[in-house]
């Protein structure tokens, strides 16, 4: 099930002066009220209604319901200590539990992410060495004037003709370089 925005913990609340929603769900209720006591709207709230109280209770005699030690005012606290502490270690617990799959989901993108990488490495290298195992041109140029020099040692005469040559004598002998530089892919 999907939260909305505003039940979200990293999410701000709104700036309502009632959002009053009865929520079942205990843990989304606890986060919502440890939201709240986590807020400058809070301690403004819990300070002026202190101020008030004492004042109340000093000032106006007739309406002294708590007079000096403020024992009312002391149990009044410790009653929203007492709820407040585990309802902020509710929102603590259910926090972590969000991390830890938040944790688990972006362990597991990043071992998705290794293993993809380690792919394309391999990939590159088998690359890297097919290309290596591809004639070059220089390499075929190399070899072909290689096969020259062994058929002119063994005939004894130049087995490719000057440009000259080729003119007077009609013949269609082509060089290493004038055949690769028409195929430029070689």
């Amino acid at each position: 099930m999907k939260e909305s925005a505003r039940a979200r913990m990293d999410t701000p609340r709104g700036s309502r002066l009632l959002n009053f929603h009865l929520d079942v769900d205990l843990g989304r209720s606890g986060e919502r009220a440890a939201r709240f006591l986590g807020t400058g709207r809070y301690l403004a709230i819990q300070t002026i209604i202190v101020v008030v109280w004492i004042f109340l209770n000093v000032a106006v005699i007739a309406l002294r319901w708590d007079p000096y030690p403020f024992i009312l005012l002391n149990l009044a606290f410790s009653t929203q200590a007492a709820y407040a502490a585990p309802l902020i270690l509710l929102a603590q617990n259910r926090q972590d539990d969000r991390d830890r799959v938040s944790l688990e989901e972006d362990r597991a993108r990043a071992q998705q992410t290794k293993a993809d990488t380690e792919f394309l490495a391999r990939e590159l290298a088998s690359l890297r060495l097919a290309v290596g195992e591809v004639a070059t041109r220089d390499y075929l140029r190399r070899e072909l004037d290689e096969i020259r020099e062994m058929l002119e040692q063994l005939s004894g005469e130049p087995q490719v003709p000057t440009k000259k040559a080729r003119k007077k004598s009609g013949r269609h002998t082509q060089s290493a370089e004038s055949i690769l530089g028409e195929h430029p892919e070689l």
